[in-house]
């Protein structure tokens, strides 16, 4: 019989599988109210516009198109809309700025692979996206955490990388309503973030997935844009823009992009085509054709049904959680982070809510890269009505209020 550990390389350790994926099951569960996918609801996917797209990429000559092998850069005219979307941020660019790849997921995992040595360092946030971890934990990194608020200093951020065998190869962050905390960083914040990463000489990586998703507040300038606005435009810059389709128009077609000096989307190109040769041309092709005609109306329309969404867990929140509980106030996104108190275990609380409460949520402790964070957990309201989340809500903190007893 085959023994597989002897022969997988050491970075196959470092996979685990994704808490997430995982409860996403629990959504075919139909007694079960779930705040635990960070999902798009898809009554709200432009299905019809879709529709459209597809028999319109398919129709006469254009089908050669969308069944054809394309271009690893990905097409051209999905890029050209891009450069338009990135300008409405500050950014001026050309397509040859821009990669498509297969969401962003992909653009993490192969920004891991075109950075991180075995022992180098990535800066996170504590907590961070599940979904950077295990992009970033193939290649077998260090992680220090990254927090642009603090004083910490550039040599001690060099200095702790050096002695675990490496140097600090990027900084990883969602600057706005990040997942899984829902907070947004300032733009003092951003600023202090690439003053940083000039000391450290390091690229910077900003995850733009909810950049859209803004219910009120003031928008903040991509990081991005303000590194192009302080070095003179793009192709000087040190960071790489992600962003997504996923959260706006359609998770499933599996659509997102890197934004980035031509120098280092180059590269990338490389690992696209030996990684997937180019990302679905007909899924392209349709998702151009969607973007050019349906984009912005829909964007109102997911950011309505969301802040309604949003304001009713805030709203429900106030009304049932105990004292000594703590969550952050959204501006935007798809996730409210609540802090129990110290010693509560989120994930023992999970098997209860689901067995007791006939509710679901994401214990906080998979967000963070040295797993501790166990007293925290992630709410998302996103694919959830109004009226079951007040009823979930009302569950979860009568739960809470009977299992944690608030320090005194």
């Amino acid at each position: 019989m085959m023994t597989w550990d002897a022969v997988l390389a050491t970075r196959a350790k470092r996979m685990s599988a994704s808490e997430i994926r995982e409860l996403l099951k629990l959504l075919d569960q139909p007694d079960i109210i779930s705040f635990a996918g960070g999902i798009p609801d898809p009554a709200l996917f432009p299905a019809d516009a879709f529709r459209a797209a597809y028999a319109d990429a398919l129709s006469g000559d254009g089908a050669a198109a969308g069944l054809q092998y394309s271009v690893s850069e990905g097409s051209v005219r999905l890029r050209r809309w891009l450069v338009g979307e990135m300008a409405k941020l500050g950014v001026s660019c050309g397509p040859e700025n821009i990669l498509i790849t297969s969401g962003s997921q992909q653009a993490l995992d192969f920004l891991g692979k075109l950075f991180l040595s075995a022992n180098e360092t990535a800066l996170v946030g504590w907590p961070t996206y599940l979904g950077a971890l295990q992009a970033f934990n193939a290649y077998e990194p260090n992680y220090d955490r990254l927090d642009p608020m603090t004083n910490r200093s550039a040599e001690d951020y060099r200095k702790t990388a050096e002695e675990r065998g490496g140097k600090v190869k990027f900084a990883y962050l969602s600057p706005d309503f990040a997942n899984p905390t829902g907070e947004t960083l300032d733009e003092a914040g951003r600023r202090r973030l690439l003053g940083l990463a000039d000391k450290l000489d390091c690229a910077v990586i900003e995850d733009g997935a909810y950049q859209s998703l803004r219910y009120d507040g003031t928008p903040v300038p991509a990081v991005l844009a303000l590194d192009c606005a302080r070095s003179g435009g793009i192709e000087n810059t040190r960071t790489l823009y992600c962003g997504s389709f996923s959260k706006t128009l359609s998770p499933g077609l599996r659509l997102g992009w890197v934004c980035a000096a031509k120098d280092v989307i180059s590269r990338l190109v490389l690992l696209k085509q030996a990684g997937d040769l180019h990302s679905s041309s007909l899924n392209q092709e349709a998702m151009a054709r969607v973007a050019e005609t349906v984009f912005d109306a829909q964007v109102d329309k997911v950011r309505a049904a969301y802040r309604e969404r949003r304001d009713a867990m805030l709203a429900a929140l106030e009304i049932h959680m105990p004292e000594g509980t703590r969550w952050t106030r959204p501006e935007g996104g798809m996730f409210v982070w609540v802090e129990l108190p110290e010693g509560t275990d989120a994930a023992d609380l999970l098997k209860q809510a689901v067995e007791t409460a006939k509710i679901a949520f994401v214990p906080g402790k998979a967000f963070f890269a040295d797993g501790s964070g166990g007293n925290t957990l992630r709410l998302s309201f996103s694919s959830t009505t109004p009226e079951k989340i007040t009823e979930g809500i009302s569950r979860l903190g009568a739960l809470i209020s009977k299992t944690v007893t608030p320090a005194l």
